[in-house]
This record gives structure tokens, C-alpha cells and sequence, in this order.
């Protein structure tokens, strides 16, 4: 939907993308300077013994944070929703593909094994770098004020964790709709919005095995969907205003310390994307597609510039299928299975991403994490890289829902907004590429028939 739109504005002004980055520069230098004046010391304008100048750049700061929320709340109110259609229509969607036989299982396979491999790289990158705690503890506070409301009872609820036999237990929910109530603002018995995904992927199975008697709640599900995912369309258009305003307001508060923060923060994500990229997916097609990493990295790179320059998995779709075709030499019909599935169902650098995101604002806002927890987090990501849809920005509401069910504030997102266009564009490259090296993995280890074609289908015997 965005492409859509973007394509046809592309001649009459700048893209998206180049909008957020106009709007992030701006407001990082517009909020150094604020700071570098001595601006924000008052939590509201007009207190006494400030002159004119420092009144109206508090007023500024004031008001700007504000405009940053809406942006942010837009995508909150669908968080819900989105994850339970987006969970629910990729079990529909793989379940009927499934009957295509072993291809399909095959895919599920190395999907999970790549998404688990991903995360747990994140996670561990993160726990050992630890990039969050370059924030001092006056930051520290002054980040709780402005992104957290009962800051003190979140880090206190997130201290109580509970352990992983009884987070395996609340897996299923007793009650769904209480969790899904409860599931963005915390106040959950369960746990909240993973509990909410669990119950979504059952909803799916269970669809799966009713097709023709769930047609109607099927179409239900997708326009559920196609709201969200128009909303966070509208959320996309206020990008560059709304991360503007929250970057300004930020540096505003914290100076160039946040941009220092910030730095090690995208570090980690390149690093850990780097690692799944050229160290995971090599060892996988050379193990699996018994293809020389040299010879896969050559015949996919189109489809990777594609990637990062759209930062979108389901517009890259076409791009994907063509360089499989011309560039890996894979069966036509094998291609079109995995990549079509993989474009919403294996963002494994988007999930990927999120554990980062979770662990490192989890360390600047003073929450320690315990194994469960982290646990939870590994969990969630995973799922999450299945329901993130393939358009720019797609995965920020399922980080919000990540960070709260461990006891991060979700409005502590706005942190990394600023520089979360420049990475979406980075994971979305590990993600096509991840399709890609799923195809040729299923593409060799399916038999060939005499014609030395890959048997794709298993017909029944003509009466």
C-alpha cells in the first residue's frame, strides 16, 4: 500500500524514507541546540527567572513531544488486532499450502531454525555488548519521566518474573479476551500478548482443518488486517513529523550522550544483521543447497538492493522471484511456494531486530531482564517475525508488544525512531535474503522426477 502510493507521488516530491531522515536531522540538530542553551530544565513553559528565548524553546519542546505521541498511538491502537489477524491468516495461508506436501514442511523447517538462530543472536549480542548502559542514571531518570507513566511499579512488576515452567503453562490462555485487554497496557494475569499469539496460531490450526465452514470468519480476518495495516499506513505518513518531534524532544533533554547511546545500539543491530547475513545463510546453503556462499551472494544481490531500497519484503516479491529464476537456477514452482510464503511469514532479521530493540531500551530504562524473561522475549520474536507484514515500519507495533509484556515502557520506542528507518531498510535486506537461501536449501533437497525437474506435487493414482 505505501509503494502504491509513494510510486505515484515520487515525481511531484521527495520519498518517505528521505522525509524521515530530513525530519530526524532536523530534529536532532534543532534539539542539540535547544539542550546546548540550557533549554528544558523546566518540565513545562513560562516558569519565572527564564528569559523570552528559553521560554519559547520550552514551549517548543513542550508541545513537540506531544506530536511524536500521536505518531506513536496511531500504531499502538491496532497492536492488538494486527498481531491476532497477522498470526492467525500465516497459519491459514501456510496450513493450505501445506497439502502441497514435504516442500511445505520443509520451509517450516528451516524457518524456524533460521528466525531461532537470528534471535538468539540478538539476544546474545546484546547481553554482551550491552550498549544500553552508556546511559547514566540522571538519563536513565529523566527517560523514565518522559516515556514511562508509573515508571517505578513497570520495573517492579518486570522484577517479579516468573519462571519458565509457569510462563511454558500461561502459554495458553484461560481466558483470551482478558489477555488481549490487558495485553498493551500490562495489566494482564497471563502472559498478556503472548499468550494473545498462542491463541491466534491455535485459531489458525483450528481454521485449517474447518476451510469451507470458516470462509466467512476467514474474510473477517483479513479485513481485520487490511484496517491495521491501513492505519499504520496513515501512522507512516506522519512518520517524519512524528520522529522528528520525538528525536528533538530527546536530544533536546539528553544532548549528544543519546546519540552517543544510539551509536551502540546500531552497531549491535548491523553486527548481529552482519552475522545472520554472511555467517548464518552461508553455512546454510553450503550445508543444505550445497551451493558456494560466492555463487548464492552473487545471484541474489539484485533482489538484496531491491530490499534495502524499498525496505519492504512484499515489494521486493517480484525481484526475489526473478533472481531465483535467473540467478540460483531454482524450479519456478519451488520459488514461487517459498518466496511467496516467506514474504510475511519468515522475516527472520526483522525478529532478529526486535530482541535487540527489547534487551537494549530494556537496559536504558533500567529493567533486568531475568532468563525467563529474556526467554519470553526469544519466544515472542520469533512469533513476531512470522505476523510482521512486509512494508516499512511493519514490525515497530509488534516491538512495542514484545517490549511491554517484560515490563518496558512501549512509548520507549521513540528512542531508536529516529534511526529505525536506516536499519528497517538493513533487516529487510536479511530477510529477502533469507527467503532466498530457504528456496535453494528446499530446492536441493527435493527428488527429481525423469524430466530432472523437482517433484512438486504427489497426484493421486488416475482411477
Amino acid at each position: 500500500m505505501t509503494d502504491a502510493h509513494s510510486t505515484e507521488a515520487a515525481p511531484r516530491g521527495m520519498p518517505l524514507h528521505t522525509k524521515i531522515l530530513v525530519g530526524l536531522i532536523l530534529g536532532v540538530v534543532l534539539g542539540l541546540i535547544a539542550h546546548s542553551m540550557g533549554a528544558c530544565e523546566k518540565g513545562a513553559p513560562g516558569d519565572a527567572n527564564s528569559n523570552e528565548l528559553l521560554d519559547w524553546l520550552d514551549t517548543v519542546i513542550y508541545w513537540a513531544e506531544p506530536v511524536g505521541k500521536v505518531f506513536l498511538r496511531l500504531m499502538f491502537m491496532v497492536v492488538v488486532p494486527m498481531v491476532f489477524s497477522a498470526l492467525a491468516l500465516a497459519v491459514v495461508e501456510i496450513g493450505d499450502l501445506k497439502k502441497l506436501g514435504r516442500m511445505g514442511l520443509k520451509t517450516l523447517g528451516f524457518t524456524a531454525i533460521l528466525s531461532t538462530a537470528a534471535v538468539l543472536i540478538g539476544v546474545g549480542l546484546v547481553n554482551g555488548l550491552r550498549p544500553g548502559h552508556a546511559v547514566s542514571e540522571a538519563q536513565r531518570q529523566k527517560l523514565l519521566a518522559q516515556y514511562s507513566q508509573g515508571a517505578d511499579e513497570k520495573v517492579g512488576k518486570a522484577k517479579q518474573a516468573k519462571p519458565v515452567r509457569d510462563t511454558l503453562v500461561d502459554l495458553l490462555p484461560e481466558n483470551p479476551l482478558q489477555e488481549m485487554v490487558g495485553a498493551v497496557d500490562g495489566s494482564s494475569k497471563g502472559n498478556g500478548m503472548l499468550a494473545v499469539m498462542v491463541f491466534a496460531l491455535v485459531c489458525g490450526i483450528a481454521i485449517t482443518t474447518k476451510p469451507d465452514e470458516t470462509k466467512t470468519f476467514v474474510g473477517w480476518l483479513e479485513g481485520l488486517y487490511a484496517i491495521s495495516m491501513a492505519v499504520i499506513g496513515f501512522a507512516m505518513k506522519l512518520a517524519p513529523l512524528g520522529a522528528g518531534c520525538l528525536v528533538f524532544a530527546l536530544s533536546a533533554q539528553l544532548g549528544i550522550d543519546i546519540l552517543k547511546t544510539l551509536f551502540w545500539f546500531v552497531l549491535t543491530a548491523l553486527l548481529g544483521l552482519g552475522l545472520q547475513l554472511f555467517v548464518v545463510y552461508s553455512l546454510v546453503v553450503m550445508v543444505f543447497a550445497r551451493m558456494s556462499p560466492w555463487k548464492f551472494f552473487n545471484g541474489v544481490s539484485e533482489a538484496m538492493l531491491v530490499g534495502f531500497g524499498t525496505s519492504s519484503s512484499s515489494a521486493t516479491l517480484p525481484t526475489a522471484i526473478k533472481v531465483a529464476k535467473e540467478g540460483l537456477k531454482l524450479p519456478q514452482r519451488i520459488s514461487n511456494f517459498v518466496l511467496t510464503v516467506g514474504a510475511t511469514g519468515n522475516q527472520n532479521g526483522t525478529a532478529l531486530y526486535e530482541g535487540v530493540v527489547v534487551l537494549f531500551l530494556a537496559q536504558v530504562m533500567g529493567v533486568e531482564l531475568t532468563a525467563g524473561q529474556q526467554f519470553t522475549v526469544v519466544l515472542m520474536a520469533i512469533l513476531a517475525g512470522v505476523g510482521t507484514a512486509g512494508v516499512p515500519g511493519g514490525s515497530l507495533p509488534l516491538i512495542v508488544v514484545v517490549m511491554q509484556s517484560v515490563g518496558v515502557p512501549g512509548a520507549a520506542i521513540g528512542i531508536i525512531l529516529g534511526v529505525d528507518r536506516i536499519l528497517d531498510m538493513c533487516r529487510t535486506v536479511v530477510n529477502v535474503t533469507g527467503d532466498l537461501a530457504i528456496a535453494a536449501c528446499v530446492a536441493q533437497t527435493e527428488p527429481a522426477d525423469d524430466s530432472g525437474q523437482t517433484i512438486l506435487f504427489e497426484t493421486e493414482s488416475p482411477a
